[in-house]
C-alpha cells in the first residue's frame, strides 16, 4: 500500500474538522446521541465537493424514510417480534434490490433506508414508545453531520469534479488514440481483442457516476449534455476500432500485407491522431476526402471477396474520423465549461451507443435474498435467545450483507470488516477506559481523537479501501458513544461490541454457505446473456433499437472485463466482447435493409438471421462457445450473391453488414469462387453514399 498524497491528507483534515464541529454542536445543544452526527460525516465525505453535496442529500433522504418506516411498523407488529423480524429483513432485502437496479449515487438511498430501519428499529423494540423520539434524534443528529461535512467541503479548498472529468477524458482519448494508432500503424490489425483494450469498455462507462455527479456541481452543470454525447461517442468508437482492426486483418491476409496505396492513408489518419492540436473541421474534411480516393475497388472483378472488405474498410475509417473529430470539440467544450448549443456533431447519431444497462436479475435476487435470510435468521437467534445486546448482531448481519451483496465474492471483504471492527472495537476500548476518563475540555479532546482518525481518513478517497475505512470510522465513533455526560459501563460495551462481531462473523459464515462461487460464474452467465442477446435480435425480438442493444451489449462488457482479467478459464477465455456487439449491430443493420430489397435478397436475409438465431440459441443450450458450422457460412455466401443483385443504389449498407457478420462468425473463411459475380467498383460509391 503506497503512503496518502497530500491530497488525501487535505481531504482527511476536511472529514476530521467537520466531525468535530458536528459533535461540538451536537454536545452543545444537548442532543441523545451526538456520535451519530460525528459518524454521519464520515459517512457522506468525499474529496468532491459535488459528490459530497449529492451524498449528503442521499443519506438525509434514506435516513428520513428508514425513520418514518421504523415508526410506522413497529408499533404495528410490536406484539409479534417474529413478524416484525420478517418484515424488517423484507424491507431491507427489497431496499436493497431497488439500490441495485440504479448504479448512480442515488443507490445510496435506497440501501441506507433499508438497515435504517433496523439500526433504529431493534434497539429500541422494547420500548416501542420511545421509537418516535429515537427516530427523530437519529433524523437531527444525521442532519446535523450532513450539513456540517457539506459546509466544510464547499468552503475549505472545494475540489470540483470538472477536474477529474477532464483528466478522464484527456486519459480515455489517450488511451483510444493508442489503440487506434497500433491498428492504423498495422501492428493492431488482429481479428482478437485484448484484454487490455477491452478494458476501455469499463473505464468509459465509469464516466456515467461522473456524470451523475455533474449537475451537483456548480462549475460543471452547464456541461452534463456534451457529456452526455461523449460518453456515447467514446462508446461507439471501441466498437468501431474493433471493427476496423478486423477488416484490415482480412486484407493482410488476403493480400500478404496492406495494399499499397491504403497504408499511407491509414498512416495519415494515424498522424492526425496523434496531433490533437490540429483535429478540426478543415482537417476533417480533407481526411475524408483522401479516405474517398482511396477507397477504389478492383475493377477486373477477380478479387470480389477483397473489394467489399476494402470498401467496408473505407467505411470503418471514415465513421472513426468524423467521431474522433466529435470527440475532440466535445472535450475543448467541456473544458470550457459552458455549452455552445449549436455545436454539431459529423458523426450520424442514429449509430450512437444509447444509456440502456445490462441487469442480470437472477444474481441480483439471488444476493439481496440471502441477505433478507441472514438478517431474519440472526433475528429469530436473538429473538430465542433473549440477549439485550442481540439487535447489534442483526443490524450488522444486515450491514455487512447490504454493503457487499453487488460483489460476485463478498466473504473476502467481509472477513477484512471482521478483522478491522476487531481492531476498532480495541482501539475504543482504549479510548473509554485509558485515555477519554483523563480528558478534561473539548480542546483535548480533538487532539486526543485526532490520531485515528486522520489516518482512517486518508484512506477513504482510495477506492479499494474506501467502505471499509469509512466503516471504521463510523464504528470507532459508535463504540465509542460519546455523550454530553461521560458515563462508561464495561458490561454495556464488551456485550456490545461481542454483539457487532458475531453479526459480522455470522455473515460471514452464511455467506461463504450460500455464495461459494465466485467471478467465473458471474461471468458465465454474462457470456450466456450476450449469446440470448443475439439470438433474440437476430429474431427480431429487440424491434430494431440500435441504441439499446448496443448500449447493454458494451454495459455487459463492461461488467465482464474485470471478471475475465481475474479467470483463467480457457473456454471464457474465446469472448471477444467486441466481436458481439459488432455481430449485433449488423444483425440490426440487415433487419433494416432488408425492407428495401427484392424477395429473393430478404428471404436470404431472413434465412442468415434465422440461422444465426438458431446458432446462439444452441450455444445456451450446449452451454459453451460452439464454432458455427458451414451450413451457416453457405446461407451467408448465398445472401451475399443475392444482395449483390440489388440496384447500386439499395444494397450498400446489406452488404456491409454481411460482410461483418461473416467476418465475426468465418474469420478465416474468403468467398467461394463461384459466388459474388456482380460486385464492381461502382459499389464502393455505394459505401460511401451509406456513411
Amino acid at each position: 500500500m503506497s503512503f496518502p498524497t497530500w491530497r488525501d491528507w487535505i481531504f482527511s483534515s476536511k472529514a476530521f474538522v467537520a466531525s468535530m464541529l458536528a459533535l461540538y454542536i451536537a454536545l452543545f445543544f444537548d442532543l441523545p446521541r451526538p456520535y451519530w452526527a460525528m459518524a454521519a460525516v464520515y459517512v457522506v465525505s468525499n474529496p468532491l465537493a459535488g459528490a459530497t453535496g449529492s451524498k449528503a442529500m442521499y443519506r438525509a433522504l434514506g435516513t428520513v424514510i428508514g425513520a418514518c418506516a421504523a415508526v410506522f411498523f413497529v408499533p404495528v407488529f410490536v406484539n409479534s417480534p417474529e413478524l416484525l423480524s420478517l418484515v424488517v429483513a423484507l424491507w431491507t432485502g427489497v431496499l436493497l434490490y431497488i439500490s441495485m437496479l440504479d448504479r448512480t449515487p442515488r443507490s445510496y438511498v435506497f440501501m441506507l433506508a433499508g438497515y435504517t430501519l433496523p439500526l433504529i428499529a431493534l434497539p429500541d423494540v422494547g420500548t416501542p414508545e420511545l421509537i418516535f423520539d429515537t427516530a427523530l434524534a437519529r433524523s437531527e443528529e444525521i442532519i446535523l453531520g450532513i450539513l456540517c461535512a457539506s459546509i466544510v467541503n464547499a468552503v475549505v479548498f472545494p475540489v470540483s469534479v470538472n477536474s477529474l472529468l477532464d483528466g478522464n477524458i484527456s486519459k480515455w482519448l489517450n488511451d483510444a488514440a493508442s489503440w487506434a494508432d497500433e491498428i492504423l500503424r498495422g501492428e493492431g490489425a488482429i481479428p482478437e481483442t485484448p484484454v487490455k483494450r477491452q478494458k476501455l469498455a469499463a473505464d468509459i462507462t465509469g464516466l456515467n457516476m461522473l456524470l451523475s455527479q455533474l449537475r451537483y456541481d456548480v462549475k460543471t452543470r452547464e456541461v452534463v449534455r456534451p457529456t452526455r454525447e461523449l460518453r456515447g461517442r467514446l462508446l461507439m468508437l471501441l466498437p468501431l476500432f474493433s471493427s476496423l482492426a478486423d477488416r484490415l486483418h482480412a486484407l493482410k491476409q488476403n493480400n500478404q500485407g496492406l495494399p499499397a496505396d491504403i497504408s499511407p492513408v491509414l498512416c495519415a489518419v494515424a498522424d492526425w491522431f496523434d496531433t490533437p492540436q490540429n483535429i478540426n473541421d478543415e482537417t476533417t474534411h480533407a481526411l475524408i476526402a483522401r479516405i474517398d480516393a482511396a477507397d477504389i475497388s478492383d475493377p477486373t472483378k477477380t478479387h470480389v471477396w477483397d473489394n467489399m472488405v476494402r470498401a467496408s474498410a473505407m467505411a470503418r475509417l471514415r465513421e472513426i474520423v468524423y467521431l474522433w473529430r466529435d470527440c475532440n470539440s466535445l472535450r475543448d467544450i467541456i473544458a470550457d465549461g459552458k455549452h455552445k448549443r449549436h455545436w454539431r456533431a459529423l458523426f450520424r447519431h442514429r449509430k450512437v451507443i444509447g444509456q440502456t444497462r445490462y441487469y442480470d436479475y437472477g444474481m441480483m435476487l439471488f444476493s439481496c435474498g440471502s441477505t433478507v435470510l441472514a438478517t431474519l435468521i440472526a433475528s429469530l437467534a436473538w429473538i430465542q435467545s433473549g440477549w439485550q445486546y442481540g439487535a447489534g448482531a442483526v443490524l450488522m448481519t444486515a450491514v455487512s450483507g447490504s454493503f457487499f451483496a453487488a460483489m460476485d465474492r463478498p466473504a473476502p471483504f467481509i472477513m477484512i470488516l471482521l478483522k478491522w471492527f476487531s481492531a476498532s472495537l480495541a482501539l475504543s476500548f482504549v479510548y473509554l477506559f485509558l485515555i477519554l476518563p483523563r480528558i478534561d475540555g473539548f480542546p483535548l479532546l480533538v487532539l486526543a481523537f485526532a490520531p485515528p482518525f486522520l489516518i482512517l481518513g486518508t484512506l477513504m478517497p482510495r477506492p479499494q479501501y474506501a467502505i471499509i475505512a469509512m466503516l471504521l470510522t463510523v464504528s470507532t465513533a459508535s463504540f465509542i458513544a460519546l455523550q454530553n455526560r461521560f458515563s462508561v459501563n464495561f458490561d454495556s460495551f464488551l456485550n456490545g461490541g461481542i454483539a457487532s462481531l458475531i453479526g459480522i462473523a455470522f455473515s460471514l459464515v452464511w455467506t461463504l454457505l450460500v455464495r461459494p462461487f465466485g467471478s467465473e460464474l458471474a461471468a458465465r452467465r454474462l457470456m450466456r446473456a450476450g449469446w440470448a442477446d443475439l439470438a433474440n435480435t437476430a429474431a427480431g425480438q429487440h424491434g430494431g433499437d440500435h441504441a439499446a442493444l448496443s448500449g447493454r451489449m458494451l454495459d455487459r462488457l463492461g461488467q465482464l472485463v474485470p471478471r475475465l482479467a481475474s479467470l483463467e478459464d480457457r473456454e471464457l477465455a474465446k469472448v471477444d466482447g467486441f466481436a458481439e456487439v459488432r455481430l449485433g449491430f449488423n444483425i440490426l443493420v440487415l433487419q433494416r435493409e432488408r425492407r428495401r430489397l427484392g424477395p429473393a435478397s430478404r428471404d436470404a436475409i431472413d434465412a442468415v438471421l434465422s440461422a444465426i438465431a438458431g446458432f446462439f440459441t444452441q450455444r445456451l443450450k450446449q452451454g459453451k462457445a460452439l464454432e458455427p458450422d458451414d451450413a451457416l457460412l453457405f446461407d451467408i455466401e448465398h445472401c451475399l450473391e443475392q444482395v449483390a443483385n440489388e440496384p447500386a443504389g439499395k444494397r450498400a449498407e446489406a452488404l456491409d453488414a454481411l460482410v461483418g457478420v461473416k467476418r465475426v462468425l468465418f474469420p478465416n473463411a474468403t468467398s467461394a469462387s463461384r459466388l459474388l459475380p456482380h460486385i464492381n467498383a461502382n459499389d464502393s460509391a455505394d459505401f460511401k453514399a451509406a456513411q
